[in-house]
């Protein structure tokens, strides 16, 4: 049987500022079906509580939550009628902001009501309700108000976060490609005030939530990148001859990046909880396979599947050895700077060919070292050709047999080039006997023996191919890469390349590459084609190194393709700081209309 509780309300209507006005009392019955504390789960993703009512009617309403008193910020309205998945994230959201611009004229009978409330197991907690019922969206002088309480008691055995940490965010990760994910990393952006980022490196922990019993497990995490803005609204007014606002535009904050190490069992969702703001926090050392030897740009890499060597000079990939195959390394030592990873490049003639792979020391370099990642940047002008700026980015992960790479490259003032290439990747010949890659014209996977192909011989792909690989069948290894992104733009001008594609060729050499424009490999080799000031070549590829399956021998490439294509989702979500402002000032370019003066539910001035 269920039972209800009904609690008879005082409902008072608004006072007037007519002094000859008198508050008048009525009786009404508000039906409090059940409060009750929750743990986070996908869809309230954060400790809580959680109300269902039952209005007298259907109405328009406004709602405030209060907890011993304390008025509380983040509080959440919802249509009886709408069910949420609470093991899915939520679908419907109102942040601040939409409160502060627009009014809600939903009618609402059974509302679900739900708040951000940090309970402590065993404490109880006196939780106010308070309901402003509306004849219209626009408040009102003939507006009543229900207010409900009741006393909830937090259970005695629950699992939460030592309380040192004052704050925590909410990030729900969910699984979409139907593959359990283990110790998958995770990278997000996070936004904090400057009084709560004391030291984040120190004092960031990262809880995992069991799904099925709420106990918390922390996982390796590593912070980087931080970022301040501390500059305050000096809240100056828009126009002259205008009074000084009283709401800022903006806030001091700090940012920083956070890696850490998820587990999401297929078409699932997950809660993780970062906790932050503790000043007395000490610091926490994470050991994981991942290792980082050496100086930029020389720097080599080690997980538990692989060792990768960068070239002193360009801090490009030099050397890669899977260690279930230590006696057959992977390398190339063959043309200039024999690197295995050459561009982003370009040949403009009378200069000599560039690549990012031929830097001397000479572009720019940063590298970080953690538990979860561990990164090898370059950037700077192409060599001898200050006209074009390009950059090469790495990134190794704990406990995969895979590391990223983004390449990136733009042109500063138009050149005349027959030869603008990306994405090449270069081996000493004898060490691969076969290519394969999916075909999307052919629809099928294309297999080749490059062992016997002649010299300088091309053999032609699509732009997009999602992924391609090399690979031995004598020693049994295989280098793939698995394109993870790929754009082209351009800002002054159309974007203008010649016949792009991807193509593999040999020589004493084997390599891959991405065409943009180059008739250097056309019909008419000489001719020049003008890479356009503005233009931005960007692109994102896994690169995979594996021990090759005697039936099929690319079958890890697939599995690696469909899992890294559909990474895990993420979704951030925040308490709301009681610094933020209940209304909001905005900026417009121009004076006109702004769209919101005949809606009733506007509250733009």
């Amino acid at each position: 049987m269920k039972y209800f509780l009904y609690i008879t309300l005082v409902v008072l209507t608004s006072v007037s500022l007519s002094a000859t006005s008198q508050a008048k009392e009525k009786q009404g019955k508000l039906t409090v079906e059940s409060m009750k504390l929750g743990y986070p789960v996908p869809a309230i993703p954060f400790y809580h509580f959680i109300a269902q009512l039952n209005l007298p009617e259907a109405s328009i309403i406004e709602v405030e939550a209060a907890v011993n008193g304390k008025p509380m910020r983040f509080v959440n309205l919802y249509k009886g009628d709408l069910h949420e998945e609470l093991d899915k994230p939520a679908l419907t959201h109102r942040p601040p902001s939409g409160y502060a611009l627009s009014q809600d004229n939903t009618l609402y009978k059974q509302p679900v009501i739900t708040g951000w409330m940090k309970w402590n197991p065993g404490e109880s907690y006196e939780i106010t309700l308070t309901l402003r019922v509306k004849k219209s969206a626009r408040p009102s002088d003939d507006d009543t108000f229900l207010t409900a309480t009741q006393i909830v008691k937090a259970p005695e055995q629950a699992k939460i976060f030592d309380s040192a940490w004052k704050n925590y965010k909410s990030i729900v990760l969910s699984e979409t490609a139907g593959i359990d994910r283990e110790k998958e990393p995770v990278e997000v952006l996070l936004p904090f005030y400057p009084d709560e980022a004391n030291d984040l490196k120190r004092e960031i922990r990262v809880l995992e939530v069991d799904p099925e019993n709420f106990a918390l497990t922390e996982v390796p995490c590593q912070v980087f990148d931080i970022q301040q803005y501390t500059v305050e609204d000096d809240l100056e007014p828009e126009k002259e001859g205008q009074a000084k606002r009283h709401i800022p535009l903006w806030m001091p904050t700090v940012t920083c990046k956070l890696a850490f190490l998820a587990n999401v069992p297929a078409k699932s969702s997950k809660v993780y909880l970062v906790y932050y703001n503790n000043e007395k926090a000490l610091a926490k050392t994470w050991q994981t396979d991942l290792r980082v030897q050496g100086e930029l740009p020389g720097l080599r890499i080690d997980n538990d599947y692989f060792n990768a060597v960068l070239h002193p000079n360009s801090g490009h990939l030099d050397q890669l050895t899977l260690k279930s195959k230590p006696e057959a390394p992977l390398f190339h030592r063959m043309e200039t700077n024999g690197a295995i990873h050459w561009n982003p490049g370009i040949y403009v003639p009378p200069r000599a060919w560039t690549h990012t792979a031929d830097w001397k020391h000479d572009q720019n370099m940063y590298s970080i070292s953690g538990p979860v990642l561990a990164t090898a940047e370059f950037w700077g002008n192409l060599r001898d050709m200050p006209e074009v700026d390009a950059s090469v980015r790495y990134t190794f992960y704990p406990g995969v047999p895979y590391f990223e790479s983004t390449t990136n490259m733009r042109i500063n003032e138009t050149v005349q080039t027959i030869a603008l290439r990306n994405a090449e990747i270069v081996f000493k010949r004898e060490l691969m006997t076969h290519a394969a890659w999916y075909d999307v014209i052919r629809d099928e996977v294309i297999t080749y023996n490059v062992a016997n192909m002649a010299d300088l011989t091309d053999l032609k792909m699509e732009a997009d191919v999602p992924w391609i690989t090399f690979y031995n069948e004598n020693t049994g290894i295989g280098f793939a890469g698995i394109q993870l992104d790929y754009a082209n733009a351009s800002l002054e001008s159309r974007s203008r390349l010649l016949n792009p594609y991807f193509y593999i060729t040999a020589g004493p050499w084997i390599y891959w590459a991405r065409a943009l424009s180059l008739s250097f490999l056309g019909s008419n080799m000489q001719q020049v084609i003008p890479a356009m000031k503005g233009s931005l070549f960007t692109e994102k590829w896994a690169y995979l190194v594996y021990e090759t399956d005697k039936e099929t021998p690319y079958r890890e490439v697939l599995n690696w393709q469909k899992k890294l294509t559909q990474p895990l989702r993420v979704q951030l979500v925040e308490e709301v700081d009681e610094r933020v402002s209940r209304s909001l000032v905005e900026i417009y370019m121009d004076e006109g209309k702004s769209g919101w003066e005949e809606r009733e539910t506007g509250k733009h001035k």
